[in-house]
């Protein structure tokens, strides 16, 4: 990847996560286009461009950047509301990065190379990853469900859908432990989600909810690696 566009980004990300204090995002939200706030965090990111090129001959690029931003930003804090925050956080991110890429390009008439795309290998294993995620807590669900303590349904103490993430974060982990040869990091995952639900497991004196979860943990685990096994295999001819 070209060095202008990490630079690009990791003035971005310094800009946006360590330079701009909690009392600016608030100010932003409440006072929106006429806080002051705003426009200081579009003025930092500008100058971080300067200060990680140490170089003004950038000075198109960070003012491109800078004035893009400060328009992404002020239509965000415009539309923001409770509901859409976390929507719109994740969309502000977007148009920040594309339009940094687009500048990037423009201004170093670069491009990023994506022949990884057509390639066989990208397919596979973004399919195994794939069925690790909803067709595998489907599949799971199926299998189990004849097994679920009537305690455990319908729980105010879990959060909603919390157990099926959990299973989806662990087996895509588990995935690209195996596919990145760190063997030992999944019985590392497995050790350290034994001691987290030790303790529920410790105080429900359920026996039937311990074997549920046991049976759970291990048919995730057993398929999430025999599923990366199998897409090293494949990738491997």
């Amino acid at each position: 990847m070209d060095i202008v566009l990490i630079k690009l980004i990791i003035a971005h990300l310094i800009g946006d996560f360590f330079l701009q204090p909690t009392s600016w995002v608030k100010s932003k939200e409440t006072k929106k286009l006429k806080s002051d706030k705003l426009y200081w965090h579009v003025l930092v990111h500008v100058i971080l461009i300067f200060v990680v090129f140490l170089n003004f001959n950038v000075w198109k690029i960070a003012l491109s950047i800078g004035l893009i931003h400060l328009v992404i930003d002020a239509l965000k804090v415009t539309f923001q509301t409770r509901k859409n925050a976390r929507l719109l956080f994740f969309t502000d991110q977007f148009f920040h990065f594309s339009s940094i890429i687009i500048i990037w390009h423009l201004y170093q008439n670069s491009f990023i190379n994506i022949s990884f795309i057509n390639e066989i290998n990208t397919w596979i294993f973004v399919s195994g990853m794939l069925f690790l995620t909803m067709p595998t807590s489907i599949i799971m669900k199926v299998i189990i469900a004849k097994w679920l303590p009537e305690s455990d349904e319908d729980s105010p103490k879990s959060l909603e859908n919390a157990g099926k993430y959990i299973g989806i974060l662990e087996r895509s982990l588990i995935f690209l432990f195996i596919l990145t040869n760190h063997f030992d990091a999944v019985g590392f995952l497995l050790a350290a989600k034994s001691i987290f639900r030790f303790g529920d497991l410790k105080e429900a004196h359920d026996l039937k909810l311990t074997e549920y979860v046991l049976i759970g943990t291990l048919l995730s685990f057993g398929i999430a690696i025999v599923v990366a096994m199998l897409i090293q295999i494949l990738m491997a001819k």
